[in-house]
């Protein structure tokens, strides 16, 4: 598997948080004053969360934080040495809407060779290798035909590379299933995020896409109307806990993944106050035990499951 850092055997990933933020925001977010940070306050904001994370046992930190949206591999570079963590970049885009003018009007080829590129070459001048590729639902619920030339050109990637793709949102998967269908891309290299949220999940199949082969992730955990100032897309702790122990007890275990969607250091999004990647640790696998799962299938989900979907296939 690709990290920032270079290759890591799917062995020594440790506990892997599958969609996760180092600091997201909107293009152009980096230009407005509210928004500027000094490398040390950035460091200040992460670096406890990560290396607490690490204590914990979190071994890998998939930042998929796309193209256009405050990726920095220099950054994430320094990180990971700092921490200890392993941390995996993307390429793509996180939906259509977040693409700049110049990405926004290339085409499919043009696409896929930047994915194939970041993937196998490097992004930028760091050769760093991106270990996962972002594709996304632009706002409005609907594909657009932006975001189904992403999907394609990923898909292209995705066969020549054998690294996987991982989706913001699961509405509107039809459209993506066929996609990916018709460029050969067997849907288990797909993780369907953001089945969960509160917004989204009353219009996600995720059952339907699980049934397709597609793996689903519960990827918004913490983000909880019991928060003092939730964000639109919250949801009851109870009910999002009801509604991934119901998905795995439909026999879709191997075919779903966990995490946070935290932003450690939020650039042009305000993030959610008290809301970190180590809600896994110390919320949610407590929920989880709660909930009678043992401790094979809590490694199947934060281990297993995670680095069989993250490991480069021929």
């Amino acid at each position: 598997m690709n990290t920032v850092l270079g290759p890591v055997p799917a062995e020594e990933l440790g506990i892997v948080a599958v969609h996760e933020h180092i600091g997201y925001g909107m293009p152009g977010s980096e230009l407005d004053a509210t928004w500027w940070k000094t490398p040390e306050e950035r460091y200040a904001e992460t670096v406890p969360k990560l290396r607490r994370f690490h204590e914990r046992g979190g071994g890998t930190f998939v930042d998929v934080t796309g193209i256009c949206n405050g990726r920095d591999v220099d950054y994430y570079r320094s990180l990971s040495a700092k921490t200890g963590v392993h941390i995996v970049a993307c390429t793509g885009f996180v939906g259509g809407d977040t693409a700049l003018p110049f990405f926004e009007r290339a085409g499919v080829d043009y696409l896929a060779r930047q994915f194939v590129h970041e993937i196998t070459v490097g992004i930028g001048g760091t050769g760093a290798r991106a270990g996962v590729i972002k594709v996304g639902v632009s706002r409005g619920g609907r594909m657009t035909e932006l975001d189904k030339r992403i999907y394609r050109a990923a898909a292209r990637a995705a066969v020549t590379t054998g690294v996987p793709i991982l989706t913001h949102l699961a509405i509107d998967p039809e459209p993506a299933v066929a996609i990916f269908a018709e460029e050969g891309l067997p849907l288990h290299r797909v993780l369907f995020g953001h089945a969960d949220d509160g917004v989204n999940a009353p219009n996600t199949p995720d059952v339907w896409i699980a049934e397709q082969g597609g793996r689903i992730g519960f990827d918004t955990f913490g983000y909880e109307t019991e928060l003092e100032d939730p964000p639109f897309w919250a949801r009851p702790r109870k009910e999002r806990l009801d509604h991934f122990l119901g998905f795995v007890g439909k026999g879709f275990l191997d075919q779903a993944l966990v995490s946070a969607d935290a932003n450690c250091s939020p650039l042009g999004w305000p993030g959610v106050k008290g809301h970190t990647v180590n809600y896994i640790f110390d919320d949610l696998i407590p929920d989880l035990r709660a909930a009678g799962l043992d401790e094979a299938t809590l490694t199947r989900l934060l281990h297993d499951n995670p680095a069989g979907f993250l490991t480069i296939q021929d």
